[in-house]
């Protein structure tokens, strides 16, 4: 039996057939008779039901189509063009579909693989989170990748599959500088994945304290901006703790300016200081009369802007949806490169990659007298070795005493980066390794 075609326009495409007139539908029937009549037709085996479900299928169809006078006048084949690209359309569909049952099959298999790596980690007491080993494989997955995916969305797709693995080996659990939504939780996320626990801290001390104490594995905090430099509360406890930095992370900064109350309103603008500090030139021109408050964290900024009418906080969009608040002004930040740089501390050192692609942390006293940086930079400009960072901070310990923190490329384990620390300890007064981690 055959449908009718004008019956099944208008069941297909309801009201929106309003205002077509004969010669419009017969235009459309020509061209749905022509590119789908095997649909329509219901053969010997086919019954009422199934004719129904054809139409309910072509139904769909049409009620995605831009059905419009003009389109049918000045095109009697688009239709035809339509019905061919949704066959298409199922076509990619269905492969997509096979190649998803696929992935989900190697999936469970390298899941399986890597519970039994856990398993054995386990009995030889080794660290579930392998940094080092994490950045081999990230490696390796940009020298597979031929496109057209991108290598950061690649690596952020196994971040979360290493992620999920760890979890089904041991839920680790992660202190970050909170509260939720701050961008060392951002950095925190992006380094572990979703499926460990973060919990959020008040202070970097805090975070410090918690690892130290075994209540959490890992810590994550900021040590230093590419435009307001270092986070000196970090560098202070570094100093102190016995716990070595195993990992980095790089995170993007874009600060927004969150309140619920217009931009004319605003009196105080309340962030972290280092926050307030990248965004210097844009308040100085925009709200030149605003307090500028520092707080513990920009989360802790966007809480205060959340309940207080007048207060603006610059802190992330994140933040800007976890309290409910408005963004006034997005990428307020003054310069368009502003990165921050976070450590992951724990209490077991990562393993070398080698090749260059290791960075070493120190932190060293000098005597006072006349040629002490210059002794103490020699066995590392003697020996090769690249210096990516120095930088001093007050001792706290007596006026105008000062430690000077080295970041160099190369692993402790390196015989050359040894035999060059082993030489600075005989030029200097103190001298503690922070940890050496993948550069990358």
């Amino acid at each position: 039996m055959k449908l009718s075609i004008l019956a099944l326009f208008h069941f297909c495409s309801g009201d929106r057939m309003n205002g077509f007139d004969g010669s419009h539908l017969a235009t459309l029937g020509r061209a749905c008779t022509h590119s789908c009549g095997k649909v329509l037709t219901c053969g010997k085996g086919d019954d009422k039901s199934n004719a129904a479900a054809r139409a309910l299928s072509l139904r769909s169809r049409f009620r995605s189509l831009d059905l419009t006078q003009d389109r049918l006048r000045g095109s009697p084949r688009w239709l035809e063009k339509c019905m061919t690209d949704s066959k298409d359309l199922t076509a990619h569909r269905n492969a997509i579909d096979a190649i998803d049952q696929n992935l989900v099959q190697l999936l469970s298999q390298r899941v399986k693989h890597a519970s039994a790596i856990g398993a054995i980690k386990s009995a030889n007491g080794a660290d579930y989170y392998d940094p080092s080993r994490e950045a081999q494989v990230m490696k390796k997955l940009s020298e597979l990748n031929t496109g057209p995916i991108r290598d950061e969305t690649l690596r952020a797709i196994y971040r979360e599959i290493i992620s999920a693995s760890i979890a089904l080996e041991k839920k680790l659990v992660i202190a970050y500088l909170g509260p939720p939504a701050t961008y060392t939780h951002q950095a925190s996320i992006r380094n572990f994945g979703i499926s460990l626990e973060h919990r959020p801290m008040k202070t970097i001390h805090d975070v410090f304290a918690e690892v130290e104490s075994g209540r959490v594995d890992y810590g994550v905090l900021p040590i230093e901006n590419s435009t307001e430099g270092a986070v000196f509360h970090s560098m202070d406890n570094l100093v102190e703790s016995d716990l070595l930095i195993c990992s980095q992370v790089y995170l993007p900064i874009e600060h927004c300016l969150l309140s619920n109350s217009p931009l004319s309103e605003i009196t105080a603008v309340y962030s972290k200081d280092q926050a307030l500090g990248q965004c210097r030139e844009w308040l100085r021109r925009h709200l030149p009369d605003a307090s500028l408050v520092e707080v513990a964290s920009t989360g802790a900024a966007a809480e205060k802007a959340a309940t207080t009418p007048g207060i603006a906080a610059i802190a992330s969009e994140l933040s800007a949806e976890l309290n409910n608040l408005s963004i006034l002004e997005r990428g307020v930040q003054d310069s368009d490169h502003n990165t921050t740089r976070f450590l992951v501390l724990g209490r077991t050192q990562a393993k070398p990659l080698g090749e260059g692609r290791d960075k070493t942390s120190l932190v060293i006293s000098l005597s006072d007298q006349p040629g002490a940086l210059e002794k103490a930079l020699q066995p590392f400009a003697s020996r090769g070795i690249n210096l990516t960072k120095i930088e001093s901070r007050p001792s706290r310990k007596k006026a105008w005493d000062y430690y000077f923190f080295v970041d160099l490329i190369g692993h402790i384990t390196d015989p050359v980066i040894a035999g060059a620390i082993d030489e600075l300890k005989a030029n200097s007064l103190f001298v503690k390794w922070l940890g050496s981690y993948p550069n990358c």
